[in-house]
């Protein structure tokens, strides 16, 4: 079975990949011939998840999934949030969110911290959602040189180390994408019985 992924971000096209059954083929949108850059203009990551997945399902009429995920700082009332991508600035690059999300920590002791992932469906025409969460806390300096985003300085509840330290394996044992994923997995195991 083929399903569309509605993202050009390769990091997440893999970590997705590595997380599918096999007997599910799962393209992303370069794959699928697909070369639109889909905004992300609303308020929270369900609704731009369901942005990605009901633009490309109008597109192509396949079911496809998208998914928009969000590091919710307690200290920072939920910001980053979502808009973890663009924390620094709309042209902002992964160095420079960490770099504002460390200064806006320097003098809290409170660095609890959770990635969160919703999965927008859509399968037949109807829409599900699907969420991951990650609780952790934010370390005081970046390390590690896997994973993106903020995987350097996002500690798992459960590890000593950030994800950028982690192994694809690793990390897929904490992994929010992964919790989420699974949820969509079972639903579609459900689905579409052998």
């Amino acid at each position: 079975m083929r399903i569309i992924f509605a993202s050009n971000n390769p990091n997440k096209l893999k970590e997705i990949k590595s997380i599918m059954p096999i007997d599910l083929e799962v393209v992303g949108l370069e794959e699928a011939g697909l070369f639109q850059d889909i905004p992300e203009p609303h308020d929270s990551l369900e609704e731009n998840a369901s942005e990605k997945s009901r633009t490309i399902f109008n597109l192509t009429g396949e079911s496809c999934f998208s998914e928009d995920t969000g590091l919710e700082v307690e200290a920072l009332n939920g910001a980053p949030g979502v808009r973890s991508a663009r924390y620094a600035g709309e042209n902002a690059d992964s160095k420079r969110n960490m770099e504002k999300l460390l200064k806006q920590l320097e003098s809290r002791e409170n660095r609890k911290a959770r990635f969160r992932t919703v999965i927008s469906l859509i399968w037949n025409g109807k829409e599900y959602f699907f969420e991951g969460i990650c609780n952790g806390s934010i370390s005081h300096r970046p390390s590690g040189e896997r994973g993106f985003g903020y995987d350097p300085v996002f500690i798992p509840d459960g590890s000593d180390k950030p994800f950028a330290e982690m192994e694809m394996t690793e990390k897929n044992k904490f992994s929010h994408r992964k919790k989420a994923t699974e949820k969509l997995i079972h639903f579609l195991q459900q689905q579409c019985p052998e």
